[in-house]
């Protein structure tokens, strides 16, 4: 059976419709180059197919076909036709970064906050930043100073940390450089900080023990994609006060299965099992975890 796609979103282009259901113009427009993309997608990819399948005349077609190939929403190879364009892939990881993140994440970011009473974030790398995607605040009095959208630094958040785990020293002293114009001065040396990265790295956590903000703690943890690439991380933050080191290393097994389910739903493989070992005991020193 021949597929008609829908220029009004309700009925078939084919039928007519009369003025009080008509769509205005403007958005009949573009719900026609969009059944143009949807054609192309499911395989009509010449313009006799295209104003077939979309039961339009051809003039209107082409000049749809055009406008989309002009701003690369799809291309047109002659005596081939027309393709998917670049445009739309450049869209797509976009949207995989920045939309379907979340909206995965989000049920487990819930239930870890509501198991652990503190402030979650989500996050992933922008630059020479961790950029928070979703937030989900916690119960208890004194809260944490973030808003979704934020940027925040890299070297001194247990969130930044969690998405550089993977990197190689190289790249870590460019991302420890780089906050060099910053007005805090930061209490860790290159030495020490690079010794700590490879520490977290060999236990899948990092941690925030007032670096970036005074008397706030914090326990992060990288998500994966299916390729085992580090692509987002998430973090528990709160008040040192309710932070202390045990409860710190409590969470941290905690922080690293949800962050590992995340990843699951994203197409891991992977386990917990190669980076299971005994936490450092000292968190408060250089000697220790940073």
């Amino acid at each position: 059976m021949k597929r008609v796609f829908r220029a009004d979103g309700t009925r078939p282009a084919s039928e007519k419709t009369n003025a009080a259901t008509k769509p205005l113009m403007g958005s009949q427009t573009l719900l026609r180059g969009l059944d143009v993309l949807e054609a192309v997608a499911s395989g009509a990819t010449t313009l006799a197919e295209l104003t077939d399948v979309l039961a339009l005349n051809r003039s209107t077609v082409h000049r749809l076909a055009a406008t989309l190939v002009e701003r690369r929403y799809l291309s047109f190879t002659p005596r081939i036709g027309y393709a998917l364009g670049p445009k739309l892939l450049e869209i797509g990881f976009q949207a995989s970064d920045q939309m379907s993140l979340p909206q995965i994440a989000r049920h487990h970011i819930e239930a870890l906050a509501d198991q652990a009473g503190d402030t979650v974030h989500l996050g992933i790398l922008d630059g020479t930043r961790a950029l928070y995607l979703d937030k989900i605040a916690g119960r208890r009095r004194v809260g944490v100073s973030s808003r979704i959208g934020e940027r925040h630094p890299l070297r001194s958040t247990g969130l930044g940390k969690a998405l550089l785990l993977d990197e190689p020293e190289e790249r870590l002293e460019q991302f420890y450089h780089a906050e060099h114009g910053s007005r805090q001065k930061y209490k860790f040396s290159l030495a020490d900080w690079l010794r700590c990265m490879r520490e977290y790295a060999s236990l899948g956590y990092a941690l925030d023990l007032e670096e970036n903000e005074d008397r706030i703690r914090c326990v992060a943890a990288p998500i994966r994609d299916a390729t085992g690439k580090i692509k987002a991380a998430i973090s528990v933050s709160s008040a040192a006060q309710y932070m202390d080191d045990r409860r710190m290393r409590e969470l941290a097994e905690l922080v690293r299965r949800t962050a590992c389910q995340i990843s699951a739903d994203l197409g891991w493989n992977g386990s917990l099992d190669h980076i299971s070992r005994p936490a450092v005991q000292n968190t408060k020193e250089p000697s220790g975890l940073p």
